[in-house]
């Protein structure tokens, strides 16, 4: 494992990034001075290898052998135990194998369609007259909530109940993976969650007044234990919740932060797809994914040591110039958007890209066609920013 004290010359740009830098409104600034210089460049700030250019970012991802997520310093794991995310190989397999099917594109849609466009249309009316609204926590995050709630079937609980379970297990992970124990609080979220598995398995798959359960089904149908269940409705939970809330926020802050963009969309309904796809591109809502290395390898001519960390950027290689012309303009009509990898690659690419495009399409399309003159609030501004997770801090909007 490297030694961030005693490490080989060669990386001056990444010596002197700072976590500021890259949570900041000017990270890709930065991510684009290391792209063409240090591409796979050691960064002390992050304790570990920060990957930039597209196409060793897929190499990273693309291989589970030389670069895995099972470590013990995989914070998730400690807190929600072993899950499709934290493990590889025949192991990964297992844990995602069962909920492939449900997230498959046409299952989404005819499973989904309806609560998504019924929840939407439930939260737009809720603030209509108000002519104003936050629209990150205020809509975009109950929405994602409200998804999660009906994707894990979990029969009486509410999606405020699950939104307080989520924010405890975050900060529980948060806070592991910044030296501290497992909290009180988020051992108690946990729990109650494992309560509503357990019950939920003791129906069957086919139980509860919501109709077929995803989760008994892993467990019935899966061959999952139902503590491993339980860790991956977890990491379902965060998923759905996390990175969908951020995609809704940061495609909803490109349009309306470029009006000319946003006029080729109310005339040509077609592309609010690919305007979705380009928010992506310019703003993945997860900007990076951590990897370790499991052997001595070079990466980009840089000498990676067994147990180093490797934080891959995805916001970095979406914005790879050798791979999208003018990468920092928003082009709702570029023609090669659909190559970001916001929803990363290899085996652990997001089980949820599908139902996570539904929500924002679905969310995006009715604010445009139910709010006339939707507009961000001028006196209130905001911008994406964050290390891991980026998405602006408030959406402060206005309309009529």
């Amino acid at each position: 494992m490297a030694d961030p004290t005693n490490f080989p010359p060669g990386f001056p740009i990444g010596a002197d990034v700072t976590v500021a830098q890259l949570e900041g409104t000017d990270a890709h600034a930065v991510l684009a001075r290391l792209r063409a210089s240090e591409p796979v460049s050691w960064v002390p700030a992050l304790g570990g290898w920060l990957v930039t250019r597209r196409d060793l970012v897929l190499a990273a991802m693309r291989d589970p052998v030389l670069f895995t997520v099972d470590d013990p310093r995989f914070s998730t794991a400690r807190v929600v135990g072993r899950s499709m995310l934290s493990t590889d190989g025949a192991e990964h397999e297992r844990h995602r194998r069962p909920f492939d099917p449900p997230f498959g594109l046409g299952e989404v849609r005819t499973r989904f369609t309806a609560a998504v466009e019924a929840e939407t249309h439930r939260l737009i009316t809720a603030m209509y007259h108000s002519g104003a609204a936050e629209l990150r926590r205020g809509f975009a995050g109950p929405l994602a909530v409200a998804v999660v709630a009906e994707t894990l079937g979990l029969d009486g609980v509410s999606a405020p109940t699950v939104l307080s379970w989520y924010d405890a297990i975050v900060a529980a992970v948060s806070g592991v993976a910044a030296g501290q124990e497992v909290s009180a609080a988020g051992r108690e979220a946990f729990d109650a969650l494992r309560t509503n598995v357990e019950a939920m398995a003791a129906r069957g798959p086919g139980g509860g007044a919501g109709g077929p359960s995803l989760l008994a089904a892993a467990g019935a149908t899966g061959g999952l234990r139902t503590d491993e269940v339980v860790s991956n409705a977890a990491v379902l939970m965060f998923g759905g919740i996390e990175t969908t809330e951020g995609m809704i926020a940061n495609a909803l802050w490109h349009l309306l932060s470029h009006p000319d963009q946003l006029a080729l969309v109310r005339t040509d309904p077609a592309l609010l797809g690919p305007a979705i796809e380009e928010s992506l591109r310019l703003e993945p809502a997860a900007a990076v994914v951590d990897r370790y290395a499991t052997a001595d390898v070079e990466l980009g001519r840089a000498p990676i040591r067994r147990g180093d960390l490797i934080v891959v950027s995805l916001a970095g290689a979406n914005r790879d110039p050798a791979v999208f012309a003018d990468p920092d303009r928003y082009d709702v009509r570029r023609g090669n958007a659909r190559q970001q990898v916001a929803f990363a690659h290899g085996p652990h690419v997001c089980l949820g890209m599908h139902l996570a495009r539904l929500e924002a399409v679905t969310a995006i399309r009715q604010l445009l066609g139910r709010l006339p003159g939707l507009r961000l609030d001028p006196a209130r501004p905001s911008a994406p920013t964050g290390l891991v997770f980026r998405k602006p801090p408030t959406l402060h909007t206005l309309w009529g």
